[in-house]
C-alpha cells in the first residue's frame, strides 16, 4: 500500500480506522544502530551515524598518516583542522615518502602503534596493493567519478590536479607549449627524478602528448634536447617548472603573485591524475582512519583541497548543489581540451620506456 492509497474520503468511521492502522503498519519504525564496528566498510554498517563515528574515533585518540608533506594540497590545514575538529592527535610519519615507500612503511611498521593508518598514493600503487587496503565507501561515494574509484571501496580519490608550466614573467614569455620550453634561455626543472617520482614521470608523460596520445619518446626526446643545450636545472633555480598545476600554483602564491610567477596549462594537452586514499586493513586506529577519509570527502575537506589549489574529486557534484568555494575554484589554473589519464597499460610501457632510454639519453 502506498502513502497515496492510504489518502481516501470514507464514511464510514470503522473503515477509515481500518485504514489508517494499514498505513501505521507501512511506516518504517526507527531502527537501532547497528553494533559498533570500527573495521565495517560504510558509515552505516559500522557505526549508523557520524556523531558515533566520531565518538569511536576519539576514544582511539590518534591517527598516524604517511607521506603527506605539509605543503602538498593544503595538508598542513587539513591535518591541523582535522586535528582540532575531532580532538584526535595525528602523527605525521615519513612526510616525504613516495607511494611506494608508504606501502613499505606500512609493511614494516605493521603490528606497531606506529604503523600507517591511512594511504594518499597514486593510482598503480593504489590497484597493484589493494589486498592491502580495508574497504571502505564514503558518505559522499556516489559523487566520485567512477574511474576514480575501486567499486570494491579499497581506495577512492580525494583530489587531483593537471601538469603544468610555471614560469617566471619576468625571464620568459609564457610557453605555448611543452615543445616552447626549448626556447633559447630558458631553464627547465622537473620536481624530481621521473623514473622514481611521480610528478616528474606525469610532467614527462605531459609533454609526450600529441592529438591526446601518449608517446614516452616523445616525451624523453625534449628533455634530451633540454639537457644537450644546458636548459636543465634543479627547481629552485629554473626558469620553468613542469609540475602539477596545484604546486605550480602555490608556488605562485609564495612568490607574490603572478608578477613573479604564473602557470600556465598548454593547450591540447592536459595530463590529469588523480590521488588515492586507502585504509590500511590492519590500521592501529580503525575508526579515526575512518573518520579521517569522512572528512577528506566531506565539503569541508574537499574545500580545503580546492584553496591549496587541488581539484576535489567531488568538485562537480558539489558545484552542481552550490557547495563548492566558488572563490577558490576562480583561481584554479585554465585548462583546454580533454584531460588525458594514462591507463596502467600506459604507465607501465612508459616506465619501461624511460627505464631504458632515460639514463642514456638524458642523463
Amino acid at each position: 500500500m502506498t502513502l497515496r492509497a492510504c489518502v481516501v474520503t470514507i464514511s464510514s468511521a470503522a473503515v477509515l480506522l481500518a485504514a489508517a492502522s494499514a498505513c501505521s503498519r507501512q511506516r518504517t519504525p526507527d531502527r537501532p544502530p547497528p553494533p559498533l564496528n570500527p573495521r565495517a566498510a560504510s558509515l552505516a554498517d559500522g557505526f549508523g551515524t557520524m556523531d558515533r563515528l566520531v565518538d569511536a574515533a576519539r576514544k582511539e585518540g590518534a591517527l598516524t598518516v604517511v607521506g603527506l608533506p605539509g605543503g602538498w594540497v593544503g595538508y598542513k590545514e587539513i591535518i591541523a583542522r582535522f586535528s582540532d575538529k575531532y580532538g584526535i592527535k595525528v602523527a605525521s610519519i615519513m612526510p616525504e615518502a613516495n607511494s611506494r615507500q608508504e606501502i613499505d612503511a606500512a609493511a614494516r611498521l605493521r603490528g606497531t602503534a606506529q604503523a600507517p593508518d591511512v594511504f594518499d598514493v597514486t593510482l598503480e600503487v593504489a590497484v597493484a596493493n589493494a589486498k592491502l587496503f580495508a574497504p571502505y565507501r564514503v558518505t559522499g561515494w556516489a559523487d566520485i567519478p567512477d574511474e576514480a574509484k575501486d567499486q570494491d571501496g579499497r581506495w577512492y580519490a580525494a583530489y587531483g590536479g593537471y601538469m603544468s608550466i610555471g614560469y617566471d614573467p619576468r625571464k620568459v614569455p609564457a610557453p605555448a607549449s611543452y615543445a616552447a620550453l626549448a626556447r633559447p634561455g630558458t631553464t627547465v626543472a622537473l620536481p624530481g627524478d621521473p623514473r622514481q617520482v611521480a610528478s616528474a614521470f606525469s610532467g614527462v608523460m605531459a609533454a609526450s602528448l600529441g592529438r591526446g596520445l601518449p608517446d614516452a619518446a616523445r616525451g624523453v626526446n625534449l628533455f634530451a634536447r633540454l639537457r644537450k643545450g644546458g636548459m636543465l636545472g634543479r627547481p629552485d633555480q629554473a626558469t620553468t617548472v613542469v609540475d602539477w598545476d596545484f604546486m605550480n600554483a602555490a608556488r605562485a602564491a609564495g612568490a607574490r603573485g603572478a608578477a613573479a610567477w604564473r602557470v600556465t596549462i598548454p593547450k591540447n594537452a592536459v595530463l590529469a591524475s588523480y590521488y588515492m586514499q586507502a585504509i590500511d586493513a590492519a590500521a592501529p586506529h580503525p575508526a579515526a582512519a575512518r573518520l579521517w577519509e569522512e572528512f577528506l570527502l566531506s565539503d569541508e575537506g574537499q574545500n580545503l583541497f580546492l584553496k591549496a589549489y587541488a581539484r576535489p574529486s567531488r568538485m562537480e557534484a558539489m558545484e552542481t548543489r552550490g557547495a563548492l568555494d566558488g572563490g577558490a575554484a576562480a583561481r584554479l589554473p585554465e585548462a583546454s581540451g580533454d584531460p588525458v589519464i594514462l591507463t596502467i597499460p600506459e604507465q607501465d610501457k612508459a616506465k619501461a620506456y624511460l627505464a631504458a632510454h632515460w639514463a642514456k639519453d638524458v642523463g
